[in-house]
């Protein structure tokens, strides 16, 4: 790898052994990929997937400690992945305790990543793209970030520039304020590897499509034509919330970190089929293939018939409109059964930001006597002990069923269950 006359004195510890070892880490992490150069991280601000102080991390914590004694902070403010733990998400007393242990070092950890520069105290969410959260990448900008489904996000809806990291990784980049040039950082490897043609009779869901298109293409990146008939071709609102839960199956259920969707994402729009490769394979999706997809998701509770104790919506969280909507969905699904509040313990998760914005719409009290309690916590880490995965959780994410024991529906099952049967 060549260095800068700037990023060499780094390396030979002008600045201390610690920031030396920083530079090391993020050199051999380039050359691993064969990345010739560093490239300056431009984007504002930074995130960081690491958010939960769990116990067996402490020497993550030790690393953390002896960077920042050395001064090796962050050169932007950051945000991280949600908190793990929130008392007004149902659980029980045993799980109080797992919780307890489990995440003994949550306080040192957060005093840590104020140290580090976190934004803020509410900078926790897996979404820090939202409006509301104040970190939204500009086109172009290069990031150093982990979190698969803002990754995949940033690249994709936004056009920033980032890889798949890892979490100490990220940190480093931030650190250092430069990451190694390889991947989708470049432009050929923005290209588009496959072509996936959307032919389905009715709009596909996010979830599902997304978890195909990420089975079938793995860390390939994908063109999609056809789905810009369901979406339509602006960025809006409803357009960025459907694709935030698609990418977000394509990259858990698969390792996709861009996509591009014709007449619709920045480089689609700007290069259409010029970002193919030649000889792109095709993958077709239709009707057929989506209930294919869908019912090869396994149940791996012990009893597949049990009641659902808890249902997570919000993996990753929900936008502002989407917690509009989804109280809407619930309220009519709870007049249509004469039921006055979910059947089953339910939670929508988002952003705190997101949360204190939707706090001053009349959707806040609406959600609130449908029984439904708003969170800001992280879902996947309150699944991830022996005794919530012993749990029959339910959830229209497929973020959630990959990596933890949740059961999947799509949003209509979802609807029919919490408002009309309890199961």
């Amino acid at each position: 790898m060549v260095l800068t006359k700037e990023q060499q004195a780094l390396l030979d510890g002008e600045k201390g052994e610690t920031m030396a070892k920083v530079m090391k880490t993020l050199v051999m992490y380039g050359e691993a990929f064969g990345a010739e150069r560093m490239v300056p991280v431009t984007s504002k601000y930074g995130h960081t997937v690491i958010s939960f102080g769990i116990g067996v991390m402490k020497p993550i914590y030790e690393l953390y400690d002896t960077l920042l004694e050395a001064g090796a902070v962050s050169k932007q403010p950051f945000s991280a992945d949600p908190r793990p733990l929130d008392k007004n998400v149902p659980s029980s007393f045993l799980q109080d305790v797992v919780f307890k242990f489990m995440y003994s070092q949550q306080e040192r950890y957060e005093s840590q990543l104020k140290r580090f520069g976190l934004m803020g105290d509410k900078a926790y969410t897996c979404a820090c793209y939202l409006p509301e959260v104040g970190n939204t990448p500009k086109r172009g900008e290069i990031l150093s970030w982990a979190e698969s489904s803002a990754v995949v996000y940033a690249n994709s809806v936004l056009g920033a520039r980032c890889n798949r990291n890892s979490g100490i990784i990220e940190l480093m980049g931030s650190i250092a304020g430069f990451v190694p040039e390889f991947g989708l950082l470049t432009d050929d490897g923005r290209k588009a590897d496959w072509i996936v043609e959307i032919k389905t009779s009715k709009k596909p869901e996010a979830q599902i499509l997304g978890s195909a298109i990420g089975m079938k293409v793995m860390e390939k990146v994908p063109y999609i034509k056809g789905l810009d008939k369901w979406i339509g071709n602006e960025l809006n609102d409803e357009a960025c919330a459907y694709l935030k839960d698609f990418g977000a199956a394509t990259a858990s259920n698969g390792s996709v970190g861009l996509y591009h969707i014709e007449n619709l994402t920045p480089e689609a729009v700007d290069y259409s089929e010029k970002l193919l490769r030649d000889n792109a394979p095709t993958y077709i999706i239709d009707d057929a293939e989506l209930e294919r997809v869908k019912n090869s998701y396994p149940c791996i509770w012990k009893d597949p018939n049990a009641t659902p104790k808890l249902c997570f919506m919000g993996c990753p969280h929900m936008t502002l409109k989407q917690l509009e909507m989804w109280t809407e969905r619930v309220e009519n699904g709870l007049k249509e059964s004469g039921n006055k509040k979910v059947l089953v313990p339910t939670v929508f998760t988002s952003a705190p930001d997101v949360i204190e914005e939707f706090n001053k719409t009349e959707y806040a009290e609406r959600l609130k006597k449908t029984g439904v309690i708003l969170s800001y916590i992280c879902p996947l880490m309150y699944m991830n002990n022996p005794l919530s995965k012993k749990m029959p959780v339910i959830t229209s994410s497929n973020k959630l069923r990959t990596y933890t024991s949740a059961k999947f529906y799509s949003d209509d099952e979802i609807v029919r269950i919490i408002t009309k049967e309890g199961k």
